[in-house]
């Protein structure tokens, strides 16, 4: 008969221990694997794989083609630049003077107020303390051949005008690449996608 206390005698070369179970005399086997068992079971390592496979076809060819976020941020601070631009001129009552690159947008304010276009220009400070006021677009953004923006004015009221101070016809153009376009309305100056 082995000795139950004798752990190393009794496992040597088995799966099995041999201990004495309480109140009883007999001895009951127990197996050591599962006692220390550790790791994963099959339904979480299939869980993991499954996740992945998720995040792999939403996720990461949105982070790999970074060109149509940079587009619609373009796009959308070109809006905020030309709502700043409408804004300034109803506060100050003067001219402001928007004018577009094939990837930018410059703002430009009158002198004076009795001044229709921006040829003297006053000191703009932009939406972020900058000036002059430019906003450029990252590389490979830039606005539509298509739908291409013409430069024009806000006047003291809102309203969108050419150089002579003439109301100009509602203006409609768009970043290459975002969907929605950027109307600049004629009778009352709204900007809007």
């Amino acid at each position: 008969m082995r000795d139950p206390g004798n752990r190393e005698a009794a496992t040597r070369g088995r799966l099995f221990c041999w201990h004495r179970a309480a109140g009883s005399g007999c001895r009951i086997p127990v197996s050591t694997a599962s006692a220390h068992a550790e790791g994963f079971t099959l339904i979480e390592m299939i869980m993991v794989i499954v996740i992945l496979g998720v995040l792999a076809v939403f996720v990461a060819p949105r982070m790999m083609g970074t060109s149509d976020f940079y587009a619609r941020g373009f796009h959308d601070e070109t809006l905020g630049y030309l709502r700043y631009a409408q804004k300034t001129a109803i506060a100050q009552r003067r001219t402001v003077c928007v004018s577009f690159g094939s990837s930018s947008v410059t703002l430009a304010i009158a002198s004076a107020s009795s001044t229709p276009g921006c040829a003297s220009a006053g000191t703009l400070v932009g939406p972020r303390g900058e000036s002059p006021v430019t906003l450029s677009a990252k590389p490979g953004v830039s606005f539509s051949t298509t739908l291409a923006p013409a430069n024009f004015n806000f006047d003291a009221l809102g309203q969108p005008v050419n150089s002579a101070g003439a109301a100009m016809a509602t203006q409609t153009f768009q970043v290459s690449g975002v969907t929605p376009a950027i109307s600049i309305e004629s009778a009352t100056g709204y900007i809007h996608e």
